[in-house]
């Protein structure tokens, strides 16, 4: 196996991703080992020091890893005028319908994202599927037949 000439920069952007998102080496690990990456936790650590060099699957792996952490960490988001509704100081003037945020709430005949009191109250499934949606065909909630 002869040296990647494309490792050094796969590693310095993968250190920089781990720093940016503040991703201790640990957990890191325990992710790419989840993903069945071969290598141990020190071999990792080595890796990122540049002391030691990974195949290129098991440095994929890594970055895998990393970027499905990455991609679980909650990320800022503007609001939208409904999300103050029923907070103090929020003047509902009632003159426009709400706006669809969820492009499959837009499309005919498969509900609406926001439920109303009755279904707010049932438990819903989660899809597993990493979106974070509700179980469903479309990744929506059931609406209670009834």
């Amino acid at each position: 196996m002869g040296f990647d000439p494309n490792e050094p920069e796969q590693r310095r952007r993968l250190r920089a991703a781990m720093k940016a998102a503040d991703i201790p080496l640990p957990e890191l690990w325990l992710k790419y080992f989840s993903l069945s990456g071969d290598a141990g936790e020190y071999e990792v650590e080595a890796y990122l020091q540049g002391l030691l060099s990974l195949p290129a699957i098991q440095r994929d792996l890594l970055a895998l890893a990393a970027n499905e952490l990455i991609d679980d960490l909650p990320r800022p988001r503007a609001p939208y005028s409904d999300d103050f509704s029923g907070q103090p100081g929020h003047a509902d003037t009632g003159d426009a319908a709400p706006v669809h945020r969820d492009a499959d709430a837009a499309k005919p005949g498969s509900g609406t994202r926001d439920s109303g009191p009755a279904e707010q109250d049932q438990p819903t499934e989660r899809s597993g599927d990493g979106t974070g949606r509700a179980g469903g065909p479309e990744g929506l909630a059931e609406a209670p037949e009834g």
